[in-house]
Protein backbone atom coordinates (compact mmCIF):
# COMPACT_ATOMS: atom_id res chain seq x y z
CA UNK A 1 0.00 0.00 0.00
CA UNK A 2 2.82 2.15 0.42
CA UNK A 3 4.32 1.72 -2.81
CA UNK A 4 0.58 3.13 -4.00
CA UNK A 5 0.94 6.57 -1.79
CA UNK A 6 4.65 6.86 -3.25
CA UNK A 7 3.92 6.26 -6.70
CA UNK A 8 0.49 9.19 -5.79
CA UNK A 9 2.36 11.55 -4.14
CA UNK A 10 5.13 11.39 -7.33
CA UNK A 11 2.20 11.74 -10.28
CA UNK A 12 1.05 15.00 -7.81
CA UNK A 13 4.49 16.16 -8.48
CA UNK A 14 5.17 16.26 -11.60
CA UNK A 15 1.09 17.27 -12.86
CA UNK A 16 -0.53 20.48 -13.44
CA UNK A 17 -3.65 21.30 -13.19
CA UNK A 18 -4.73 20.11 -16.18
CA UNK A 19 -4.21 16.41 -15.46
CA UNK A 20 -5.79 16.79 -12.29
CA UNK A 21 -8.99 18.28 -14.70
CA UNK A 22 -8.68 15.07 -16.83
CA UNK A 23 -8.78 12.82 -13.58
CA UNK A 24 -11.78 14.43 -12.51
CA UNK A 25 -13.55 14.25 -15.28
CA UNK A 26 -12.61 10.76 -16.30
CA UNK A 27 -13.89 10.04 -12.67
CA UNK A 28 -17.34 11.90 -13.05
CA UNK A 29 -18.18 9.78 -16.48
CA UNK A 30 -17.07 6.23 -14.60
CA UNK A 31 -19.79 7.37 -11.42
CA UNK A 32 -22.43 8.03 -14.75
CA UNK A 33 -21.90 4.97 -15.89
CA UNK A 34 -22.16 2.81 -12.44
CA UNK A 35 -25.31 5.29 -12.20
CA UNK A 36 -26.71 4.55 -14.63
CA UNK A 37 -26.71 0.85 -13.67
CA UNK A 38 -28.29 0.64 -10.23
CA UNK A 39 -31.69 -0.61 -9.85
CA UNK A 40 -34.57 1.61 -9.88
CA UNK A 41 -35.49 0.90 -6.15
CA UNK A 42 -31.83 1.27 -4.77
CA UNK A 43 -31.12 4.75 -6.52
CA UNK A 44 -32.48 7.09 -3.71
CA UNK A 45 -29.77 5.14 -1.59
CA UNK A 46 -26.90 5.64 -4.02
CA UNK A 47 -28.09 9.00 -4.58
CA UNK A 48 -27.88 10.01 -0.78
CA UNK A 49 -24.74 8.25 -0.88
CA UNK A 50 -23.05 10.16 -3.74
CA UNK A 51 -24.35 13.60 -2.46
CA UNK A 52 -22.56 13.12 0.82
CA UNK A 53 -19.05 11.57 -0.73
CA UNK A 54 -19.41 14.34 -2.86
CA UNK A 55 -20.20 16.99 0.14
CA UNK A 56 -17.27 15.47 2.03
CA UNK A 57 -14.49 15.85 -0.61
CA UNK A 58 -15.80 19.24 -2.08
CA UNK A 59 -15.77 21.25 1.02
CA UNK A 60 -12.52 20.71 1.83
CA UNK A 61 -10.83 20.67 -1.62
CA UNK A 62 -12.63 24.60 -2.39
CA UNK A 63 -11.63 25.74 1.18
CA UNK A 64 -7.94 24.68 0.29
CA UNK A 65 -8.22 26.45 -3.08
CA UNK A 66 -10.10 30.01 -0.94
CA UNK A 67 -7.28 29.75 1.51
CA UNK A 68 -4.84 29.49 -1.72
CA UNK A 69 -6.35 32.84 -3.29
CA UNK A 70 -6.70 34.64 -0.31
CA UNK A 71 -2.91 33.77 0.01
CA UNK A 72 -2.05 35.36 -3.86
CA UNK A 73 -4.68 38.44 -3.20
CA UNK A 74 -2.48 39.02 0.07
CA UNK A 75 0.71 38.65 -1.48
CA UNK A 76 -0.27 40.92 -4.64
CA UNK A 77 -1.37 43.66 -2.58
CA UNK A 78 2.13 43.83 -0.43
CA UNK A 79 3.66 44.23 -3.96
Amino acid sequence: MKKFFELGNRYAKESNWTDFALVKFCLFSMGLLVGMKVPEKHKKIVVSGAICIFLLTYIPLMAKVLSIGVEMINENCRD
